[in-house]
This record gives structure tokens, C-alpha cells and sequence, in this order.
């Protein structure tokens, strides 16, 4: 799940090189904290955090496949 995130992100950013993927994993479900540069921050989110919550439902959907839950967190 980590890989596929930082995939998807340095996709989008102008910065993929400060694009970092930190995943922490319980049971159930894994938390992943996405940070990208200050700038290329509104790419991610984009219009009304509509790009993330496309990434959201990418990681929802990948993550059913293994049968664990994923939470994607932004960080600033």
C-alpha cells in the first residue's frame, strides 16, 4: 500500500523527490501518512480534496483486496 501511495503521489507533485510514504501498521488497519513539499500540497488535495479522495478510494479498494482497512493521512 505504502509503494502504491508514494506511486500515485509523485505522479501528481512537481517535487517527486520530497515526496515521503510513512506506513504504520496495526491488526485491522494501516495508517499511511503522505507528506509532499508546501507547494505541490494543493495537487494532492486538489479542488474540494477531490484528488484525495480519489487516492482514498484507490487505497480503499486495494486495501479490500487484502482484506485490511487503510486510512491515508495528508501531512503538512
Amino acid at each position: 500500500m505504502k509503494d502504491l501511495v508514494k506511486f500515485i503521489a509523485q505522479a501528481l507533485v512537481d517535487q517527486p523527490d520530497q515526496v515521503q510514504v510513512n506506513e504504520i501498521e496495526g491488526e485491522q488497519t494501516s495508517v499511511i501518512e503522505l507528506k509532499v513539499a508546501k507547494e505541490d500540497l494543493g495537487k494532492v488535495i486538489g479542488k474540494q480534496g477531490r484528488t484525495a479522495r480519489a487516492i482514498r478510494t484507490i487505497l480503499s479498494a486495494a486495501s479490500t483486496k487484502i482484506r485490511k482497512r487503510s486510512v491515508l493521512e495528508i501531512l503538512e
